[in-house]
């Protein structure tokens, strides 16, 4: 491609929000507009941005090449769906869709249309991950926990769905391995779906993930810690940083074993992890830009958001067989 890129959004939420304004200030893109349904919503946000606002969205995609789709989960497939019949290259807030079934048929439209289909598994951009790939090397054990207060935003989905999902691709990437089993559990408290869950997952290259997520909490955290051979990596999403604790290479562990109350500074080395300052979601939007004019691979393909669909809907099927038997065996007689 050499002109700009012409892009749009459709849903202009909290989220949506901030993709439109990002989307304004990048080199190659040019926003012709977004679509948001309501009406209200809709003046605000035109009038804050400064970005015209589409009767419909097929007004919408008359007038683009490609767009970010920041509406709520359940819409992602027909409003994808929509864009991908017409040519237009997607970047798909995660999760993809809430059905295997719809997300194989995006990906299949997509094929057809040869539209390029991004998921915004945004953590992917995160500084502390960033930093963290150069000495990531066959994680053996790793452990996820990602907690937050509870936002009515996201709750029309399970929190697997809404916040775990975010940790379920992270896992896959950083093990790049195929998942062999999966055991869960979760309950509902503020609302009727799942709203605190944990995962065990385990893969074929005999590595295991820990995963827990809630919506519940009273702070935020977002902490993810990997094991492997060579050392231990313990990363703070939140905060972007992360620090690799390994063996020394002159360490002499018989005598070692010698002493007494030996220091651990003396055997084991303490690398702080950094990467460059960014935004992540600008990082991610640049991705998706820099992908559409073939200046650079898709990061987080389609299939990486089917793969990470997967593996939470296992999670949250094996949430329901648990809540199920817990449910008849309280049931007077049972």
């Amino acid at each position: 491609m050499t002109g700009p890129l012409r892009v749009g959004v459709v849903g202009t939420g909290a989220l949506g929000f901030h993709h439109l304004r990002h989307l304004r200030t990048l080199p190659g893109a040019v926003v012709r507009g977004f679509f948001e349904a309501d009406a209200a919503r809709a003046v605000t946000v035109s009038r804050e941005l400064d970005v015209p606002s589409a009767a419909t969205l097929d007004a919408l995609l008359d007038d683009v090449d490609a767009l970010t789709i920041v509406v709520p989960t359940p819409a992602h497939f027909a409003v994808a769906k929509a864009a991908l019949a017409r040519g237009k290259h997607v970047l798909i807030e995660k999760p993809i869709t809430t059905t295997l079934a719809e997300a194989d048929e995006l990906l299949a439209l997509a094929s057809t249309t040869g539209a390029l289909v991004q998921i915004g598994h945004i953590e992917r951009f995160n500084r502390a991950i960033r930093a963290a790939l150069p000495y990531v090397d066959q994680p053996l054990f790793i452990e996820s926990e990602r907690l937050a207060p509870f936002n009515p935003r996201g709750s029309d989905v399970a929190v697997v769905l809404d916040l775990m999902i975010h940790d379920i691709d992270l896992v896959l990437t950083l093990t790049n391995a195929k998942v062999t089993q999966v055991s869960a559990a979760g309950v509902g408290v503020l609302t009727g779906s799942v709203d605190i869950a944990n995962a065990r997952v385990g893969f074929a290259n005999g590595a295991i993930a820990n995963i827990t997520a809630s919506r519940i909490s009273r702070d935020r955290t977002r902490k993810l810690r990997l094991f492997q051979r060579n050392g231990y990596l313990s990363l703070d999403l939140g905060a972007g940083n992360g620090e690799l604790f390994r063996l020394r290479g002159d360490v002499d562990m018989a005598a070692l074993a010698l002493s007494a109350q030996p220091d651990v500074a003396a055997f084991v080395e303490r690398i702080p992890l950094e990467a460059p300052e960014g935004d992540a979601l600008k990082l991610e939007l640049e991705s998706f830009v820099a992908a559409v004019r073939g200046e650079s691979p898709v990061p987080v393909t389609g299939a990486d958001g089917r793969d990470a669909l997967a593996v939470a809907l296992q999670i949250v099927a094996d949430i329901e067989r648990s809540r199920a038997a817990l449910a008849a065996a309280s049931r007077p007689g049972a």
